[in-house]
């Protein structure tokens, strides 16, 4: 069958088309930016003739060829929304894991000048990291988040005692079948590794923590009333020293961080608290797993890796594994204290036992500012890392100093070589004498000489469809050097890839003042204006930097705010940042102020994923519907202190808030939280503070004490201090914030289910099916069908766009979905109806279809330079289409 038989001619004319089309990807922004973190960004063919490359923001796979000049680029093919790993099964064949797709393409490089995805597999949640292993590489190995839309069944995460991580494993002669799913105890994971026979895989969590937790202001409180209620045989010991400014004013009741130390809970001033922790962090770091058996069963785990780890290697005689970390020091109390001391970079090395390695130890933490000289010999952000041959040296990718650390067999650095911008994914050609690297803010490939370490040579990426003002930006949340007084850390020290560490940090400031609080409270009868801001404010769990605009002032209280001129002002509260430069990062100077505003173009470009334990298709479970019903209309939920205002009173759609401050009767008045990211924060179980079991006919509490719950994965759930474990605990809390009256038919806790349940989905700003993809083939196609015409249904109501891509008459091509049942191509004047693309996957043709957010189709889809010329027209006259300044001079 031929493309032209089953075309359909417009009435239109062609520049009508073309004009239209325009016109429409005018009317949303084009680019979303999810600064989904690069794992293995980079990968050489088994023959290393081939140099293949992730091209994160413009959704693609490059292939080079490598040449004895260098890099030539070969072809490139369009796989899953924001791809960040690679692996090669053979010189025709690899693996794409795209992180915002939740999927692996599985590309056909048998032509290298023509690949193109010939299946896809649907995985979990924000798949991270992809390995071949088994005596034949015969297993393919996924990192995915224990949620998701693609996960079959309840994966129960919210549940006590159940890992949030999984490693989804494909057999590769049979992927078509039900891949197995090994649940790992530790929040979300990223890294994998394998050693050189295939027989072990090595999986590491993201945010595996640092066995510290907060407890909860009302466990803290030395208050009589409060340790009857908790009757545990313990007395609060209240907050540590000191409790009071250096001008005597008190600080408020707050919670406290404390952390493991050997056999005890400790805090600050090294104070006992373990009575009053109702669980156990086992910290579980990386694991060890079978890769032999069927299906791959886990044999042992490691602890103390570190607080967020990268990437692994492994050296290739010893066998041990290397970890590139941050180890966070959130245990230590107040701002001047972490002063230029907030992380460590670290390379962990697991072998007989587990021997952290700092990656800076020339740096003088003496002092929160050291010279330029010792600034320039700093590593931050260590990412990929690969070994020579022999074992002798450890390449190791420094994200935020631009630059490549050659370390011993002992961790300890002993070279660096300065490559290009955010240096993040490493491959070695020790043939060639070559060292390629991945640099992420310039969208290059440095070519490194290993004996001469020096880079040689750079080659570029193809298009990215990323505004230059995003470009310039990225560098400032990451770039140590020119972010901090050692140059070991940055704004995304803690704001992980522009999200969260899920870590608590109380950074407040003794020595500070209390300042003028002006955001305006929400209008409920009786509530006064908001308590100013005391500057020992107690812990306060990272807050993300996704999302912020329309969010109003920053921080938990809304400290960071633009005065009472403009307190709702999210450009002036993020400016408000400006001096944490110098008083937390240590920098010696201000920072300046145009860096200042590139930093805040960037951030509010960050972006929410769609939220992955909703249902696809965006509906909702009885269960959700009825908790919507409780959140938007009472619910016949009697709120006390709030009348009969429903959840919406103060959480505002559409994120859930509108930038105001509410008085519920804490020690300190808060902004009210926006809701988008609440799925992320489940995994802490264990509360010192009965719940409420009834409020029918007068509030009764679980009976005291509060059992200990054991192992748990996360040391930090909800509220400001994420003192609070679950949303139960929350919206049951024995303070007469809340109440659910019983029912006849509905007790007061099934409505607390019920609206747990739908905060859990709550609305991100994409729906759930942005980023969903099928591959549709001649052999799937009846049952693939139904999952692509939920795609289109979601098309059709505006909730996504959807491109396609494929093979089509010999050449590739790509289409975009236009709302009437019609996909218009990437030729100006050529349309085809869903039922002629379905009659050529019949005759053989291969297509992935993909569901974008909106305003992205067509550029996605059909003009990827968005240069108003489509690419196959551009390509037939003999221009580029990833060059917006090279077209056509006439139709």
């Amino acid at each position: 069958m031929h493309l032209s038989d089953i075309s359909i001619g417009l009435a239109a004319t062609a520049v009508l088309v073309l004009l239209s089309l325009v016109k429409l990807a005018g009317a949303l922004e084009s680019f979303v930016n999810f600064e989904s973190g690069h794992v293995r960004p980079l990968v050489l063919s088994p023959s290393r003739q081939f140099l293949f490359a992730v091209n994160t923001p413009d959704n693609r796979l490059e292939i080079f060829r490598v040449t004895a000049n260098g890099l030539q680029s070969v072809s490139e093919t369009v796989v899953g929304l924001d791809p960040v790993a690679l692996a090669v099964a053979s010189e025709s064949e690899l693996y794409v894991v795209n992180h915002l797709s939740d999927s692996v393409s599985v590309v056909d490089a048998s032509d290298p000048t023509q690949p193109f995805v010939k299946a896809t597999l649907l995985v979990g949640d924000e798949p991270r990291d992809i390995v071949l292993a088994g005596t034949e590489r015969e297993k393919l190995f996924v990192t995915t988040a224990h949620r998701g839309q693609n996960h079959p069944g309840d994966p129960q995460f919210t549940a006590p005692g159940i890992g949030q991580a999984d490693v989804w494993v494909f057999d590769r002669e049979h992927l078509d079948v039900n891949p197995h799913i090994l649940t790992l105890f530790c929040d979300t994971p990223r890294a994998l590794a394998v050693n050189a026979e295939g027989t072990r895989v090595y999986a590491a969590a993201f945010h595996s923590g640092n066995q510290t937790t907060v407890l909860d202001t009302f466990a803290v409180s030395a208050s009589m009333r409060n340790n009857d209620i908790i009757n545990d045989g313990f007395t609060g010991l209240g907050i540590p020293p000191p409790t009071a400014t250096s001008a005597g004013v008190p600080a408020p009741g707050q919670s406290v961080v404390v952390k493991f130390m050997g056999q005890q809970w400790v805090d600050a001033a090294l104070r006992d608290w373990t009575a009053r922790v109702r669980f156990h962090l086992p910290d579980k770091d990386v694991f060890e797993i079978d890769a032999t058996q069927t299906p791959p069963v886990e044999i042992r785990s490691f602890s103390g890796a570190g607080t967020i780890l990268f990437n692994m290697a492994i050296h290739p005689q010893s066998g041990d594994i290397y970890v590139s970390n941050l180890e966070s020091r959130n245990h230590i109390r107040f701002e001047p204290e972490v002063r230029g001391h907030i992380t460590e970079n670290r390379i962990t090395i697991l072998a007989g036992e587990v021997q952290p390695v700092h990656l800076n130890p020339h740096i003088d933490y003496s002092t929160p500012s050291g010279p330029q000289e010792e600034i320039g010999q700093s590593l931050a952000f260590p990412m990929q890392m690969v070994f020579t041959p022999d074992g002798e040296k450890l390449y190791v990718a420094a994200f935020g100093s631009d630059t490549v650390g050659i370390l011993n067999a002992a961790g300890m650095v002993v070279g660096r070589i300065p490559v290009g911008g955010g240096p993040n994914g490493l491959a070695l050609d020790p043939e060639r004498g070559r060292l390629y690297v991945m640099n992420r803010f310039d969208h290059t490939i440095s070519i490194v000489d290993i004996q001469t370490e020096a880079e040689i040579q750079t080659v570029p990426l193809r298009y990215s469809p990323e505004p230059e003002f995003i470009r310039q930006g990225r560098k400032l949340l990451y770039n140590a050097r020119n972010s901090s007084g050692h140059g070991d850390s940055a704004c995304a020290s803690c704001h992980i890839f522009g999200d969260v560490d899920s870590l608590a940090w109380d950074l407040g400031d003794p020595d500070g003042r209390v300042e003028d609080n002006p955001i305006p409270p929400v209008p409920i009868p009786g509530h006064g204006p908001l308590g100013d801001f005391h500057p020992m404010k107690g812990p306060m769990a990272t807050q993300s930097l996704r999302g912020l605009l329309g969010a109003g002032a920053m921080h938990w209280r809304g400290d960071r705010n633009g005065g009472r001129a403009a307190p709702f002002d999210e450009e002036a509260a993020f400016m408000a940042f400006h001096p944490a430069f110098q008083s937390l990062l240590g920098r010696a100077s201000p920072f300046p102020e145009a860096d200042m505003e590139q930093l805040r173009d960037f951030v509010f470009t960050l972006t929410y994923p769609p939220n992955p334990v909703a249902r696809i298709d965006g509906t909702l479970t009885g269960a959700e519907q009825a908790g919507k019903e409780i959140f938007e209309f009472d619910g016949d939920r009697t709120e006390l202190g709030g009348g009969d205002r429903p959840c919406t009173f103060c959480h505002v759609p559409p994120i859930g808030t509108e930038g105001r401050g509410a008085t519920e009767g804490f020690p300190q008045d808060m902004k009210v939280p926006h809701l988008r990211n609440l799925y992320q924060k489940a995994g802490m179980f264990g509360y010192a503070v009965p719940s409420v079991i009834t409020d029918t006919p007068v509030q009764t509490l679980e009976p005291t004490p509060t059992p200990h719950m054991g192992d748990q994965v996360r040391g930090f759930g909800y509220e400001h201090d994420a003192s609070t474990p679950t949303l139960l605990n929350f919206l049951r809390v024995p303070t007469g914030q809340f109440a659910f009256p019983d029912e006849p038919d509905r007790t007061g806790t099934q409505k607390v289910a019920e609206l747990t349940a739908y905060l859990l989905t709550f609305d991100t700003g994409l729906a759930p099916v942005v980023g969903q993809q099928v591959t549709l083939t001649s052999a799937n196609l009846l049952n693939a069908l139904p999952r692509y015409e939920v795609l289109q249904a979601q098309a059709d109501v505006g909730t996504c766009d959807l491109v396609i891509h494929g093979i089509l008459e010999g050449i590739p091509r790509g289409l975009y979905y236009h709302r009437d049942g019609s996909f218009r191509t990437d030729r100006a004047g050529e349309e085809l109806t869903a039922e002629a693309l379905r009659q050529l996957v019949r005759s053989g043709t291969v297509l992935t279809v993909t569901a974008v957010p909106p305003g992205s189709g067509y550029r996605m889809g059909v003009d990827r330079d968005e240069d108003n010329w489509l690419n196959r027209d551009e390509i037939e006259r003999g221009t580029d289409p990833a060059d917006p300044s090279d077209f056509p001079q006439s139709f």
